[in-house]
């Protein structure tokens, strides 16, 4: 025993050759009478003895199973809100969590909601919309009705992963959008064909990698598409519109453009199957010839939009095939833009062709003159607006041709950049009317002047809607003929001509009918025309001084009258309104929703801030 108690653990604790078993003992008593800092020496010293009972434990992790096992346990989850919650631990859990497909979900109690898909989600830019954000859209909405909408552009960091994600754990989608996404190939086209078959609406525009196996497995799954939009997708071509022809049913609307693959079989394609029933088509941009121009004149019986731009193969025997084809008899709008087969005689063919088409936009047509455009009205009967754009070789004899010969249906007509137009040097017919005519619209026709004005007011008694804009060469002689009517909208913007005689006769004559005023550019109009608009107009709502030569007096002016309820007031650029006005503006502000301040000089911040404080209501732009 004395032994034991010298011992001091800097020696072994038992001599070579001694009894194993008193080793024992020793360290019974070593546990009873030495303090745990004696005993950690000795193990330290004689590891051999002591590791057995001392071993550290390892910490023990879920991370530490490999991705099976993890996959069984995520599909096993009762429902998607425990997936959820898996989900947002990890992006590598986040990433097993969406690659599960619906049908690899052990879930015995599946309810139906009443809300599935309607939710609607929007990734727009580089640092919102990626594969990470995809996912995490995917299992988010799982739980809460179902991802219904989906639109994801501009961005190289979404990619056939992000997809997957969507096209497994969204059933429900019903609409999906992807535009300028240059890492999106068929692969991720094909998860969403099989995992979103209620798909209903397709939009893929600027999407380089995909080609016709991705709209083949789209056409092939999902049968209730009903409409298609393509642009610039540079690798689809008649193979994916043909699928898309023969499987989609459903199909209404189809709209293709700059897609240098697609030709005439697949325009055709799309038309002459009797699966499908188009109502709307758009062809822009694209390498088709008359014979797709024939196709829709002969099987587009239930078309009733058409768009047709940009098509520089299509000929003038295009557009008389297709006006003769008696097949667009539902026509109700047609819009031809930039299309150089628009000849007198095409455009003709095409009236006569469609009875019942309502509204016609004709753009940039350079061959188009005065004989197409009245033969165009003549056999348009049920016209009740045309608009023509960029139309230079029609005068202001192809203008009133055309009003004087349409149908009484015309309810609306406008011209914009037609730099043929020019003043009348001869008066119409004295029994010559246009008495359906109510809204009227000139823009940027240099040559349209006050003789034209003249002849309107007599052609015209029951305009209501003028919009007369960028025209330098009228003047208050030429538009007082005009105001025989009851006016509700006027829009003079850019006609410097115009003076305050102008507005105290419009305002002095429709005061009870007028809506909307618009002077904006008008620098010879001053504050003598806000004094009459305030004693004469009642329900005047939206009036836009930009430009004008109003001050503080002619504001002060508007806050006086007890009758007038501005909802809209514009004042951008009107240098001699100053910090003055402010009271009259507030007074003002008790209907305003919108506010328009910018380039005001002479308004100070603080008089805008003190505004933005006090009309919380109103939108302020300063």
């Amino acid at each position: 025993m004395s032994q034991i108690y010298s011992f001091a653990g800097e020696s072994e604790f038992y001599r070579r050759g001694s009894n194993p078993k008193e080793a024992n003992i020793f360290l019974s008593l070593v546990d009873c009478y030495y303090p745990p800092c004696k005993r950690s020496r000795v193990v330290a010293a004689a590891p051999s003895l002591f590791s057995a009972f001392e071993e550290e434990e390892k910490p023990v992790s879920i991370d530490l199973l490999p991705d099976e096992c993890l996959f069984e346990i995520f599909r096993r989850l009762p429902g998607p809100q425990e997936r959820t919650a898996c989900a947002f631990v990890s992006k590598h859990w986040l990433t097993l969590v969406t690659s599960i497909r619906q049908s690899e979900l052990d879930v015995d109690n599946k309810t139906e909601d009443d809300c599935e898909g309607c939710l609607s989600r929007s990734l727009d830019g580089k640092k919102k919309a990626t594969d990470v954000r995809l996912a995490a859209v995917a299992v988010g909405t799982a739980g809460r009705g179902g991802l219904g909408k989906l639109s994801v552009r501009g961005s190289d960091k979404v990619s056939d992963l992000g997809l997957r994600s969507i096209g497994r754990s969204c059933p429900s989608l019903g609409s999906l959008s992807l535009c300028n996404l240059s890492a999106v190939t068929d692969i991720g086209l094909l998860e969403i064909a099989e995992g979103c078959p209620q798909l209903e609406k397709l939009d893929l525009s600027r999407c380089p990698a995909i080609t016709d196996k991705g709209l083949v497995a789209i056409a092939k799954s999902c049968p209730n598409l009903s409409e298609l939009s393509l642009e610039a997708c540079l690798r689809i071509g008649d193979e994916g519109l043909q699928a898309v022809a023969r499987s989609c049913s459903k199909l209404r609307s189809v709209s293709i453009k700059n897609c240098p693959l697609v030709r005439d079989q697949g325009v055709a394609a799309l038309l002459s199957n009797t699966t499908c029933s188009l109502t709307k088509l758009k062809l822009q941009m694209l390498n088709v010839t008359d014979v797709s121009l024939a196709v829709v004149g002969h099987y587009g019986l239930s078309v009733t939009e058409l768009v047709l731009a940009g098509l520089s193969h299509v000929t003038e025997k295009g557009f008389w095939v297709m006006g003769n084809g008696i097949g667009l008899q539902k026509l109700n709008s047609l819009t031809i833009t930039a299309c150089q087969g628009v000849t007198d005689t095409g455009l003709e063919s095409v009236g006569k062709g469609c009875p019942n088409m309502k509204k016609a936009l004709i753009s940039k047509s350079p061959l188009l003159s005065d004989n197409g455009l009245v033969s165009f009205a003549k056999g348009s009967l049920s016209l009740e607006s045309i608009q023509l754009e960029e139309c230079h070789r029609v005068t202001q004899f192809g203008f009133f041709g055309s009003l004087l010969n349409c149908g009484a249906k015309l309810k609306a007509f406008s011209m914009v950049n037609c730099l043929g137009i020019r003043d009348l040097a001869t008066g119409l017919p004295a029994s010559s009317h246009c008495s359906g005519l109510r809204s009227l619209s000139v823009r940027n026709c240099p040559g349209f002047g006050d003789a034209n004005l003249a002849a309107l007011g007599k052609l015209c008694p029951q305009l209501e809607d003028i919009e007369l804009c960028g025209l330098k060469g009228i003047t208050e002689s030429g538009f007082l003929h005009l105001l025989q009517n009851s006016l509700v909208k006027v829009n003079f913007s850019g006609c410097s001509g115009l003076t305050d005689r102008v507005v105290s006769a419009i305002s002095a004559r429709n005061g009870l009918t007028l809506e909307v005023l618009n002077m904006d550019g008008c620098s010879k109009i001053s504050d003598a025309s806000l004094v009459s608009i305030a004693a004469n107009c009642q329900i005047l709502s939206d009036l836009d001084l930009s430009k004008c030569s109003v001050s503080d007096f002619g504001i002060q002016a508007l806050a006086s009258s007890d009758k007038l309820k501005l909802q809209i007031l514009s004042m951008a650029g009107c240098a001699m309104v100053t910090d003055k006005s402010l009271p009259s503006i507030v007074k003002l502000g008790s209907t305003l929703l919108g506010l328009n301040l910018q380039q005001c000089r002479s308004v100070s911040c603080s008089t805008v801030d003190f505004l933005v404080e006090r009309l919380y209501k109103c939108d302020i732009l300063s």
